[in-house]
């Protein structure tokens, strides 16, 4: 068999004008990750009688969220986060900062806090990092309404600075009943701040990756935070790392 070629691609987050189908898309995304991708080279393959036609399982294909109902406590939530003035973030956000997608999810994406762009639109992942973000999903063959992604805090610290512990005190709460209503098969955390918050640890990110954690009885992998990745698109590919074993976690609990 020969060896493979390495495939072009056009620049990342552009609209794809060059592309033509859905797999040369996720080449692309995965190509904004720094992961080289490769096709083989097609062979000859003699005809074959059409094989009998099989049963299509039950089981949802990989990351599509399980169907269920939505629970009635997301507006009591919602209205809790949307009135909340327990610490100052209050007095300087535009909007608080929810969470975005699938309620039902089995991937569960938690970031630190709301940026700029985030406080504008009320959603969070919207600016440059939430491009990379959406890059990252799609190269797992994921869509933002296929996961759900939130942040510790759902208000925006002032110029961006990292959280502090007495805001973080008064946020998380409303992130641990994200958790319980959602219920997801992994929890991915985005960035030192995430998992410290999650696992109650000030081990640097460098030591949390790789390492079989639980926020509770729920797998938990640490990776770098999109904007990180964007200051430093040489450990992409360790985000890539992080990413594909998220995937096989999801795998081996039998759901995907």
């Amino acid at each position: 068999m020969g060896l493979g070629r390495k495939i072009g691609f056009c620049a990342p987050f552009q609209y794809p004008v060059c592309m033509h189908n859905d797999d040369n898309l996720r080449r692309q995304y995965l190509d904004a990750l720094g992961v080289p991708v490769w096709e083989r080279r097609a062979l000859s393959v003699a005809p074959v009688a059409d094989a009998p036609k099989q049963k299509i399982p039950a089981s949802a294909p990989q990351g599509v969220a399980r169907p269920a109902e939505v629970s009635p406590d997301w507006a009591a939530l919602e209205e809790a986060v949307r009135s909340c003035t327990k610490c100052d973030l209050y007095s300087t956000r535009t909007q608080t900062v929810f969470g975005v997608g699938n309620r039902n999810a089995q991937w569960m994406f938690v970031g630190e806090a709301p940026g700029a762009e985030e406080d504008r639109q009320g959603e969070p992942f919207v600016g440059a990092a939430g491009k990379l973000l959406n890059a990252m999903l799609a190269a797992l063959g994921l869509t933002r309404e296929q996961v759900y992604i939130a942040n510790v805090l759902k208000c925006r610290p002032p110029n961006n600075r990292d959280p502090q512990a007495n805001e973080v005190e008064q946020c998380e709460p409303h992130l641990i009943r994200q958790i319980e209503l959602i219920q997801p098969k992994l929890i991915v955390a985005l960035g030192r701040h995430a998992a410290h918050s999650l696992l109650k640890t000030d081990q640097a990110l460098a030591r949390l990756r790789g390492q079989p954690l639980r926020y509770q009885n729920i797998p938990l992998v640490v990776t770098y935070h999109p904007a990180y990745l964007l200051r430093t698109p040489s450990d992409k590919r360790k985000a890539w790392e992080d990413l594909r074993r998220a995937r096989s976690i999801i795998a081996e609990t039998g759901t995907a």
